[in-house]
């Protein structure tokens, strides 16, 4: 049997475990803080695939394994390497309590709600939209992705718990930073896990289901739903294509260009994704504020005109541009060099359309789009219904095609 022991949190190796041990791999200071068996072969852990070598030696020799690892080994640990090597059933793992739980209990806050990502050994992008997104967030950091980096891509929306050493009564610290404060500053190599919170929300509700949110019950959702001036909103048939040729997702970020009223920006927020939503007028601005906090999601708005208000933003995933005017081809140029997935254009405006194709297409998008014509129900004295015509609207989209990543941050 292998034998995997969660430790680090606190949790003392029980002795038992490592009495008939032949060889025991872990990290360096979860190795220096046990006393092995006479005879027994230590491995430091570096690069995996080594020690999963020698592993396999010992468990062809029948030779007792003890991997020990940090917290719940079964939580973003080592467990799924060992099993997907050796099979579920060569594991006797020993959990100990997860460097999450542990930082949430330091602070008081339940966890059943949080989303945990991991930036160690993966792209901080994703951990900083999904950050971005959601009031709680634990993010588990590494080189490269720890408190300072996670703090400067985030900005000021949120307080960043950084929780380091967890289980060392000497060196244990849990500190509440801005990002400013975060970015600022080294933090070494003891951090256990970062949270990342809006305090208002932090606390939240019962759950019934933990961890991601549930995805809404309905989308593309009425006109009505949102505040909006004289039918200036994209319309729920409309919306409800561009949301499915955008397929906004938990770890990305949208733009909603030329927002307007934010329907297109809000809808993609409740569907998980962070959202920057780019306005050019005052009472638009705050139209944009007043429906997100009508939804309950977190939509990051910028006051300025495209193309030019797009040059300090992250690059995005997915682009809805629902306004432009005679400036529409730069726009879509713009946010075609820029996205990683897909940009989705709407126009009521036939003559904007090969324009808008040819900026998509010429970025090495690959282009399709239709014309979305619909009528509604609508009633009529009498007790008597109608079909009531909506205004006709193009929809374009372009797909990135692997030819045209190059260039792309990715």
């Amino acid at each position: 049997m292998i034998t995997v022991v969660g430790t680090g949190t606190g949790a003392p190796v029980p002795a038992d475990v490592l009495a008939g041990a032949a060889l025991v791999v872990g990290g360096r200071r979860h190795l220096d803080a046990v006393r092995l068996p006479a005879g027994a072969e230590r491995i430091v852990l570096g690069p995996l695939a080594p020690a999963l070598e020698t592993i396999a030696e010992y468990v062809g020799k029948e030779l007792p394994v003890v991997v020990l690892a940090s917290g719940d080994p079964g939580f973003f640990g080592i467990v799924r390497a060992l099993a997907k090597r050796f099979g579920a059933g060569m594991l006797d793992v020993r959990p100990g309590v997860s460097s999450v739980a542990t930082a949430f209990a330091r602070i008081g806050l339940p966890w059943d709600d949080a989303v945990v990502v991991s930036a160690h050994g993966r792209d901080l992008r994703t951990a900083v939209n999904v950050c971005r997104a959601h009031p709680k967030v634990a993010v588990l950091t590494g080189p490269g992705a720890g408190p300072a980096e996670l703090g400067a891509a985030l900005g000021d929306r949120r307080v960043l718990v950084v929780a380091s050493a967890l289980g060392d009564p000497e060196r244990e610290r849990v500190e509440r930073v801005t990002p400013a404060e975060a970015a600022a500053r080294d933090w070494g190599t003891a951090v256990s896990v970062v949270l990342c919170l809006d305090e208002t929300r932090a606390l939240g509700g019962l759950r019934t289901v933990a961890g991601v949110p549930a995805r809404p019950d309905r989308w593309a959702l009425d006109e009505s739903d949102f505040a909006h001036r004289d039918s200036m909103i994209t319309k729920f048939e409309v919306r409800a294509l561009a949301l499915a040729r955008l397929g906004p997702r938990l770890g990305d970020l949208v733009w909603d260009v030329g927002a307007g009223s934010g329907s297109v920006a809000v809808e993609c927020a409740r569907l998980g994704a962070a959202v920057v939503a780019v306005e050019k007028t005052p009472d638009g601005v705050e139209r944009i504020h007043a429906n997100a906090r009508a939804h309950g999601v977190d939509v990051r708005v910028v006051h300025g005109s495209a193309p030019d208000a797009l040059d300090e933003l992250d690059d995005p995933a997915a682009v809805f541009v629902g306004g432009g005017g005679r400036e529409l081809p730069a726009i879509v140029g713009a946010c075609a060099r820029r996205a990683r997935r897909t940009v989705v254009v709407a126009m009521a405006a036939l003559d904007r359309v090969p324009a808008a194709r040819e900026a998509l297409t010429s970025a090495g998008f690959a282009c399709d789009g239709v014309l979305l014509q619909s009528s509604r129900l609508a009633p009529l004295p009498g007790d008597v219904t109608r079909l009531a015509a909506t205004n006709p609207v193009f929809l374009l989209w372009g797909v990135r095609t692997p030819a045209s990543s190059e260039g792309v941050t990715q």
